[in-house]
C-alpha cells in the first residue's frame, strides 16, 4: 500500500453556520511527499506555461521559478500509469500545469482586477468581458495548490519528436483546429486556458475528431483515478486527494 503524505490539515468542524477553511502552508522548500514528475516519468512532455510569458497574464507567474511539473507522489505515479496506457495507443501526455503555489493563485486574482489587455482577450477570452472571469473562471483558491491536480493534453508520439508549432499572429483559443492544435497537440476544440464554454468537456459544436480526442483523454485519466473538471477538458484531479485540506505555497524551484 502506498505511503500517505504527511499533510497538514484541519479536522472537520461541525458547527452550525460555520465553514472549515483549508490550512495554508507557507514553506520555502518542497515537502518530502512532493516529487518532480520528470523523476517519476521523464517521457511525459512538459510545457509549463506559467513559468514563461506564454500564458493569459502575459508574464512569468510568481512562484514558478522553474518550468517543472511538481505533484504529490501518488498523483505522479498515477500519471505514469496513464502515460503507459496512452503510449500503447501511439500518444503521449503533455502537462501544462501541475502544483500551483498559492502566491500564483493570488497573482491571477490581481491580474483579473487590472484593466483589460486586448492581446489576452483575443487569445484567451474572446467572448467574455474580463470582469466576468472572476470569480467564475479565476478562483481565490485553486485545487492545484493541493498538489494532486494537473492540466494536460495528448500529443501524437510522432508529433512529439518535432518542435511545437508557433503561430505568427495571436490566434483565439476557440479557433477551428484541424488534426492538431497550434502547439502540436491533438485537436481538442480549444487551446489550453480558454475561458469559454467551448472548453467545457462536453461542449456542443465540436468536430467528431475533437470529441473523440477529449474522450480518449478523459477515459485514460478516469481509469487511473483522476476526475475531470467539466468546465475544462484539460483539468484533472486524483481521487481521493492525498491533501484535501491543505493549500501549499512553496515555490517551484529548479530540479537538482
Amino acid at each position: 500500500m502506498p505511503r500517505l503524505p504527511q499533510c497538514i490539515s484541519l479536522a472537520p468542524l461541525i458547527l452550525a453556520g460555520s465553514l472549515c477553511l483549508a490550512t495554508v502552508v507557507s514553506a520555502s522548500e518542497m515537502p518530502k511527499d512532493f516529487v518532480y514528475l520528470r523523476d517519476v516519468d521523464p517521457t511525459i512532455l512538459q510545457d509549463m506555461r506559467y513559468a514563461s510569458a506564454d500564458n493569459f497574464t502575459g508574464a512569468k507567474v510568481p512562484g514558478y521559478e522553474a518550468p517543472e511539473c511538481v505533484l504529490v507522489r501518488q498523483a505522479a505515479e498515477a500519471l505514469k500509469s496513464v502515460q503507459a496506457a496512452v503510449r500503447a495507443k501511439g500518444l503521449t501526455l503533455k502537462v501544462y500545469d501541475c502544483y500551483r503555489p498559492a502566491r500564483a493563485v493570488a497573482a491571477f486574482v490581481d491580474w483579473a482586477k487590472k484593466p483589460d489587455d486586448p492581446h489576452a482577450k483575443i487569445v484567451y477570452y474572446p467572448n467574455l468581458a474580463k470582469g466576468a472571469l472572476f470569480p467564475d473562471y479565476i478562483a481565490t483558491r485553486s485545487g492545484h495548490s493541493r498538489g494532486a491536480t494537473m492540466d494536460l493534453t495528448l500529443v501524437a508520439l510522432d508529433a512529439s519528436k518535432s518542435p511545437a508549432q508557433n503561430e505568427a499572429k495571436p490566434t483565439t483559443c476557440t479557433a477551428p483546429q484541424k488534426s492538431e492544435a497550434p502547439d502540436g497537440s491533438l485537436a481538442m476544440g480549444t487551446s489550453f486556458d480558454c475561458f469559454d464554454v467551448k472548453a467545457n468537456t462536453a461542449a456542443l459544436g465540436l468536430s467528431k475528431e475533437e470529441r473523440e480526442n477529449r474522450g480518449v483523454l478523459v477515459e485514460a485519466m478516469q481509469a487511473r483515478g483522476f476526475k475531470n473538471y467539466p468546465k475544462e477538458w484539460w483539468h484533472f484531479t486524483l481521487q481521493p486527494e492525498p491533501c484535501p485540506d491543505t493549500i501549499f505555497d512553496f515555490p517551484i524551484a529548479p530540479r537538482q
